[in-house]
């Protein structure tokens, strides 16, 4: 049950305080796409944009971690953002994640993946030494494949919160 706890808990990207990542030695930023960078309609907000800037700004070094295979999507997504990405990476498989840190050329442990699900990012990034960040996803209108999972990651976050 201890690979399923976040590291840290955000409301939503654009709220995650990039000076916590730099004290705790973070240096490069995996983002999934859906419900974390973009909502259903498949639109990046102005807000998260601009975080996505300002990270880079501060020197963050950032690529896009996805299990799609919608690739119209995810270029759309990776040009307005400017940054690179990795389809289909099979999270919470460690072949994505281990493959964004060799195209980051970061050390794992030096590395958030940012995710919206327990199962995939959270699960993923601590498997192999990332700090995992959670944040509420963007919609509650979801795809079919994710929804039924919503219920339990809430129970599994409720206890760890009451945990703290």
């Amino acid at each position: 049950m201890k690979n399923l706890k976040p590291d840290l808990i955000y409301k939503g990207v654009q709220y995650i305080e990039l000076d916590e990542l730099k004290k705790r030695g973070i240096e490069g930023i995996l983002l999934d796409i859906d419900n974390t960078l973009i909502d259903y309609r498949k639109e990046v907000s102005e807000e998260i944009a601009n975080w996505v800037k300002d990270a880079k700004k501060q020197g963050f070094k950032m690529c896009i971690l996805s299990n799609s295979n919608k690739l119209e999507k995810i270029t759309k997504v990776a040009k307005k953002v400017e940054m690179e990405y990795i389809s289909f990476a099979k999270k919470p498989s460690k072949s994505g994640f281990l493959k964004a840190a060799k195209l980051l050329n970061i050390e794992n442990n030096k590395i958030a993946m940012v995710g919206d699900q327990v199962f995939t990012d959270v699960l993923g990034a601590n498997k192999v030494n990332m700090l995992s960040i959670y944040v509420e996803p963007i919609n509650k209108k979801e795809y079919w494949y994710t929804k039924w999972k919503r219920p339990i990651e809430a129970l599994i976050l409720k206890y760890f919160e009451s945990k703290r």
